[in-house]
């Protein structure tokens, strides 16, 4: 039996590519899955992939940029499950527009989906672990992984940038409770994300040339790493930024 079986996952962003990689990953050690997206579309997917293989789960639709979405969606969990033993906040938005022509609704929309988020997810999550005497939190880190294109990614690189700090931040006064915080930055991926629970770029993933293993990532490499994290075997790892990124230096 896995240390897993019956654990109940709360994940954000659950549509994606990593996200439905996350997800996957933990139902098939017998994890019960709370997925959470903004909408349906893509989320259903994960779903039903879960529910075809046998595993348990149910969909949260909720936009996770506001405090009351938020303390709904953990109330219904709670309601359904039980308990939440692992947080994993992979939502996430990207718009694409340079410095100078960055709107600032799409500014405020990122740091709200992709900072406010997962703060916002961690506190109301984090008191009912400190109830529960425990549990594990992993943030996935998009944009900082060593891809070099910058332009067009202010407000993603800003609010990711911001949510390193705050898992450490985290990891500091949640450990206490023995909550451990970590986060996982995926470098440049080869599958496209989409909605809050991913990327809204359009552009193709940059070449393999540069990355020392000669290829872009795979989001079940990702999940591997988020699932090592929660396990026991990570029991004394906390606030850490761990890189998924084929071995590129990092500045």
């Amino acid at each position: 039996m896995s240390e897993f079986d019956g654990k109940v996952v709360l994940l954000t962003g659950a549509g994606g590519p990593i996200g439905r990689a996350i997800a996957l990953a933990f139902a098939a050690q017998g994890a019960i899955l709370a997925l959470n997206d903004i909408t349906p579309l893509n989320l259903d997917v994960t779903l039903a992939s879960i529910q075809d293989a046998g595993g348990r789960a149910r969909d949260y639709i909720f936009d996770i940029a506001k405090k009351m979405p938020v303390q709904g969606m953990v109330n219904q969990v709670l309601d359904h499950w039980g308990r939440i033993d692992f947080l994993v906040n992979c939502a996430y938005v990207e718009p694409k527009a340079s410095f100078l022509d960055l709107d600032e609704w799409d500014w405020h929309r990122t740091l709200d989906v992709n900072l406010g988020g997962p703060f916002l997810a961690m506190q109301v999550v984090g008191r009912v672990m400190r109830e529960q005497d425990g549990g594990a939190i992993v943030n996935v880190v998009y944009a900082l992984g060593g891809d070099p294109r910058t332009k067009g990614r202010v407000a993603s690189i800003a609010s990711m940038s911001g949510l390193v700090g705050l898992t450490r931040v985290a990891a500091n006064e949640l450990g206490a409770y023995d909550i451990r915080v970590n986060a996982v930055c995926p470098g440049s991926m080869a599958a496209k994300n989409d909605s809050q629970s991913a990327l809204s770029r359009e552009d193709s993933p940059p070449s393999a040339s540069g990355i020392p293993l000669g290829r872009p990532g795979r989001p079940e490499e990702v999940a591997a790493l988020a699932l090592f994290l929660c396990s026991r075997a990570a029991s004394y790892i906390t606030g850490q930024t761990v890189y998924v990124n084929g071995g590129l230096a990092m500045n």
